[in-house]
């Protein structure tokens, strides 16, 4: 782990040295940064941790991998990273002069995350907000994505600073929203949506993760969190309901071995054609305002 200092100095002293500074105008004031060579940013978040956007994301992303998709995942989840475990991936990260290389998973994915940045998985990044922020906006504008047809970004829970520099400065074209059934996750969740709402980010479409058990015997779906309340919430934002990820202890061992590209089914492939088609629409939706 870098020396504490970095917390007050503002500089990762375990960043790449030749990270791309953030970009903005004079003043401090904040202005959305070029997509370059890709074609939809799409956020995922919850607003809450524990629901399994991380797991979400890292799925989708292996779907459309799977589809033949250029796909790039950014790890935004400065201070609680896990999407390098979920694929197995450690650091550190280079500069070759044309930007921070991505690493990659072993389909292709190309993946940043600030557990890159540390040589202990299990030491905490304890840093400031601002160099947080600074460090995801580093992350988008400084690596080099190359040609992407998607780029989605894990997004840390919470709405504050850290969501807010993202929506700000990263030109995202809309954002997916991991439930689970309980009520207290829905609560917090829809903190998150009604922010993304506000600052005019277009709502994709929502998935509830841990949605059920399927009974090893009669394949009976069993609710264990309760039924849960994802239809009436997507109704009351008019967005659709991308999917239900179930509990499935194959999914948490994959997840645990870093081999969560090699997870399949049918409820992820059916996630990845609604969040295609929702992303389509919208792109259409946009084209016909312009």
């Amino acid at each position: 782990m870098a020396e504490p200092t970095e917390a007050t100095t503002g500089r990762p002293s375990s960043a790449p040295p030749s990270a791309a500074p953030a970009r903005g105008r004079p003043g401090g004031v904040l202005q959305k940064m070029g997509k370059g060579q890709i074609t939809h940013v799409v956020a995922v978040g919850s607003g809450k941790g524990g629901v399994g956007k991380s797991s979400t994301t890292a799925l989708l992303a292996a779907e459309l991998r799977r589809r033949g998709l250029a796909v790039g995942l950014l790890d935004a989840d400065v201070t609680g990273p896990s999407i390098p475990r979920l694929f197995g991936l450690s650091g550190p990260l280079v500069d070759k002069g044309e930007g921070i290389e991505a690493s990659r998973s072993a389909s292709g994915i190309p993946i940043v995350s600030s557990q890159f940045l540390v040589e202990d998985e299990q030491a905490p990044v304890i840093w400031r907000g601002p160099l947080v922020t600074r460090l995801i906006m580093q992350f988008f504008g400084g690596v080099n994505w190359g040609k992407l047809d998607y780029l989605l970004i894990d997004m840390p829970p919470g709405t504050s600073d850290v969501p807010l520099t993202v929506f700000q400065t990263i030109p995202i074209d809309g954002m997916v929203f991991v439930f689970t059934p309980q009520d207290l996750a829905a609560m917090i969740v829809k903190k998150a949506m009604n922010m993304a709402r506000d600052l005019h980010v277009p709502l994709l479409g929502v998935v509830e993760n841990m949605s059920y058990l399927s009974c090893p015997h009669c394949h009976e779906r069993i609710p264990l969190f309760g039924a849960g309340s994802l239809d009436k919430i997507a109704g009351e934002y008019g967005v659709p309901v991308l999917g239900k990820v179930p509990v499935d202890p194959a999914l948490s061992d994959a997840a645990d071995h870093g081999r969560i590209e090699g997870y399949a089914s049918p409820e992820i492939a059916a996630i990845a054609e609604a969040f295609l088609a929702a992303v389509a629409h919208q792109t259409s939706d946009a084209l016909t305002t312009l």
